[in-house]
């Protein structure tokens, strides 16, 4: 297929896509992006939950504090993503990436047995908490959804 030139005398560069091709796919493209979010919202309608939260650890006892974190928040009901990272930055940082499949489920895990017992554990090694995001995920790699 040859490029579609612009007039003469315009001084741009060929296109090879027209006009009329680019605006069908950029519409496709804008309609499977309302599909896939409409997809990930539960049939209640309600959209999932995140939060996203930085937690300074006492000095020194990042790790255990990673270690209580990991370990009482297995097993959560509605939980479909629970990440403990550490901030390559600030040596007493974990960040705290959440998500769940609505606010509902979130609430609920506060009350699990598993996760009362990492809190009384883990907030003596607490020194503060930085930052806390609530989010609406839409998506993305690893994010497994739960199954109805």
């Amino acid at each position: 297929m040859e490029p579609e030139l612009d007039p003469p005398g315009l001084g741009r560069a060929p296109r090879l896509v027209s006009r009329r091709r680019f605006l069908a796919c950029a519409g496709a493209a804008s309609f499977a992006g309302r599909e896939i979010a409409s997809a990930l919202t539960l049939d209640h309608g309600d959209k999932m939950y995140g939060l996203i939260g930085k937690i300074t650890a006492v000095e020194g006892q990042r790790d255990a504090l990673a270690a209580i974190l990991l370990e009482g928040t297995v097993d959560m009901p509605g939980c479909l993503g629970y990440v403990v990272a550490t901030d390559p930055s600030d040596p007493n940082a974990l960040w705290i990436t959440e998500v769940w499949e609505d606010q509902a489920s979130h609430q609920a895990s506060l009350e699990l047995p598993s996760v009362q017992e990492a809190i009384a554990k883990g907030r003596p090694l607490i020194a503060g908490f930085d930052q806390r995001v609530e989010t609406t995920p839409i998506g993305g790699h690893g994010l497994g959804l739960a199954s109805k």
